[in-house]
């Protein structure tokens, strides 16, 4: 007598974050949509797009299909070639931020030089620059931890280098691109376990910092005084943000409607690029802020957790480049929204994966492709496979 025995089979494991790209996917839709719904009224409008309704939608669908094909090359491209060549990528983004300065190379628009022409599109290197610093900031931690605990050792070195960088950023001006880069500085050497002396110092620097650059600049003065009573002066200084309030309040629970807001009928500037959350929380209302803070917050946590799992791993430079882009989408995203909400002063970022722009989809999508290369490869090292 035979007898039969069934055996069980493990179901395959999975080689991706799924859920992780169902949250990109999920940023990437909603994003095209609202986009479209924001800027039809300003395509028609306007002389430079030709009067197309479409002109913005078509754009943001080039520059989705060209960060999903960059983010598929990205993908392919092992963490430990990141690492190898971070430093030469930081001094090619330092380089770019002194080209977009230069008179005839750099591109101004609306009083701001950031952009170097490529006559098909206009590069941002501010954008570029935040991926850089993640991969540099967490190649110099690596680099340094011996000297994690020496105070000049350790923080000197990457102080200096902010100092050029935010010179070379602050005189585009770019305060928001300064801001999210050095927080990605800051809190790379934190999970880098350096020495708490280094970041004493640094919460006693930075603000002294801020209040010096936002006094020393009537710019940035101007702005500081229109968001702390933007009422005052509605139709000048506090001009975006009390109508991004408006936009909020009209919204209320369920919003008006997809397609039905009013603010971006000429009212609110910018309203596909830094402000389309105030167009989101009014077509959408709290119930679509609160769809855009759960996806956001997903990301965030996810990064982190592949950052833990590849230091379970001892794959530390993967580690500390998984949780850098977490707190780069994450502090970039609070900003965004924050000034949207009118709790922080206009900065001029972009909400991640969502506003119009061709660089920041593009690097978005870079990011986020190293960020499921790190999680890929610390699947396969758990299993004793090669990556």
């Amino acid at each position: 007598m035979v007898s039969m025995v069934k055996t069980r089979t493990r179901p395959p494991q999975a080689q991706y974050d799924e859920l992780l790209i169902w949250v990109l996917v999920g940023l990437l839709t909603l994003g095209f949509v609202m986009v479209y719904s924001a800027s039809i009224a300003t395509a028609e409008g306007s002389k430079f797009t030709g009067f197309q309704p479409t002109y913005y939608m078509l754009r943001h669908g080039i520059f989705l299909l060209v960060g999903v094909m960059a983010g598929v090359m990205a993908f392919q491209i092992p963490v430990e070639t990141w690492k190898n060549y971070a430093p030469t990528l930081f001094v090619i983004g330092t380089v770019l931020l002194v080209l977009v300065l230069i008179p005839g190379i750099g591109k101004s628009v609306n009083g701001s030089q950031r952009w170097l022409s490529l006559f098909v599109i206009n590069l941002q290197p501010s954008e570029l620059m935040k991926l850089f610093a993640v991969m540099y900031a967490a190649s110099y931690t690596i680099r340094k931890t011996k000297d994690k605990d020496t105070f000049f050792k350790a923080f000197w070195p990457m102080f200096a280098v902010m100092v050029v960088i935010g010179t070379l950023l602050l005189s585009e001006p770019d305060m928001g691109a300064f801001v999210v880069i050095l927080a990605i500085a800051v809190c790379t050497l934190w999970l880098g376990g350096y020495n708490i002396k280094v970041f004493g110092a640094l919460m006693v620097a930075l603000p002294l910092a801020f209040a010096a650059l936002i006094l020393t600049s009537p710019y940035r003065l101007q702005r500081v005084i229109g968001f702390m009573d933007p009422w005052s002066d509605p139709y000048g200084k506090g001009y975006q943000l009390s109508h991004a309030l408006i936009a909020f309040g009209h919204g209320e629970w369920l919003g008006v409607g997809l397609g039905g807001s009013v603010e971006k009928l000429f009212y609110l500037p910018e309203a596909h690029t830094d402000f389309l959350m105030a167009v989101i929380a009014e077509e959408l209302g709290l119930v679509g802020v609160a769809m855009v803070l759960v996806l956001f917050a997903m990301f965030v946590i996810r990064a982190f957790q592949i950052g833990r799992h590849a230091a379970f791993l001892e794959r530390n430079y993967s580690a500390l480049v998984a949780q850098g882009i977490g707190v780069w989408i994450g502090a970039q995203a609070m900003i965004n929204i924050g000034v949207n909400m009118g709790v922080l002063p206009t900065k001029g970022l972009t909400l991640p994966f969502l506003s119009f722009g061709g660089s920041g989809i593009v690097v978005n999508c870079i990011a986020a492709a190293v960020l499921l290369r790190i999680d890929f490869e610390n699947r396969r090292v758990a299993r004793g496979l090669p990556v």
